[in-house]
């Protein structure tokens, strides 16, 4: 059953994607070389506390981190750990934050330093094609309008959309109803209604879409070594436009103005 938010389910739901996206925002801040993912993962987490919310992927089904990082070849639920960035890396960060009932889910992919033209391609289609979902994200049309969207946009630009993984409704659970694939043919799944909150998020593969789970049972890393990318909102439907509700306020340094 897909959940459509009232006006006090979405008020929470608002403050709790502004934390998410800070959280994101200052994951961001952080990525150059010399840093490791375990740095980053204990500065969101600490962040997300001080903000009097939790962190939604600690201990989610057993995952170890508060966030996910997933650098270069790893698609997705790359667990943070000793690694150390180096100069070129591509690093996807996926965060959660957990407020007054409900949770907030957004991910970006950040450059390391200096990054191959290709890298900064993958990463910029990637986020370009969210938005060309967007246009779709509005009521009456239906789900897999997005999907379509992304993926014909991702594919014209030469890449790939990952298929074993897809976005999913957010709200007062992590994961909830509808999935919302990456991928598909226009004018199937449910139709969108204003209420729903979804989490749209492009997985994109440098070359072959095809992914394998490592023996983590989390990692999960593109089958040919190539490269891969990743973009997330919380998105609301609304009577008009989508309302993404996964931006962060100002910032100034690491800490967020208002809110």
């Amino acid at each position: 059953m897909i959940a459509i938010k009232n006006e006090q389910e979405l008020s929470a739901m608002r403050q709790a994607c502004k934390i998410t996206a800070a959280a994101r925002a200052l994951a961001g801040e952080m990525v150059r070389p010399g840093v490791s993912t375990k740095a980053i993962d204990r500065a969101v987490r600490e962040f997300i506390l001080t903000q009097g919310a939790k962190p939604s992927f600690l201990g989610y089904h057993g995952f170890p981190g508060s966030t996910c990082i997933s650098v270069n070849n790893t698609v997705i639920h790359g667990i943070p750990g000793s690694y150390v960035l180096q100069d070129g890396d591509i690093v996807s960060v996926d965060v959660g934050a957990y407020y007054k009932g409900f949770h907030g889910d957004c991910a970006a992919t950040f450059p390391c330093g200096t990054v191959s033209a290709e890298a900064l391609k993958l990463i910029q289609v990637t986020k370009q094609s969210f938005f060309e979902g967007m246009r779709f994200a509005k009521a009456g049309h239906r789900v897999s309008d997005i999907s379509h969207a992304i993926q014909t946009y991702v594919e014209s630009n030469g890449f790939s959309v990952v298929r074993s993984f897809v976005g999913h409704g957010v709200g007062a659970q992590l994961h909830e109803e509808p999935e919302v694939p990456n991928f598909g043919n226009p004018g199937h799944g449910p139709r969108l209604l204003p209420g729903m909150t979804l989490a749209v998020e492009p997985m994109v593969n440098q070359g072959t879409f095809d992914v394998k789970v490592l023996k983590d049972g989390w990692t999960t890393v593109t089958t040919d070594g190539k490269l891969s990318a990743h973009y997330e909102n919380t998105v609301l439907i609304t009577d008009g436009e989508p309302e993404i509700l996964t931006v962060a306020e100002g910032m100034q340094g690491n800490q967020p103005i208002g809110g």
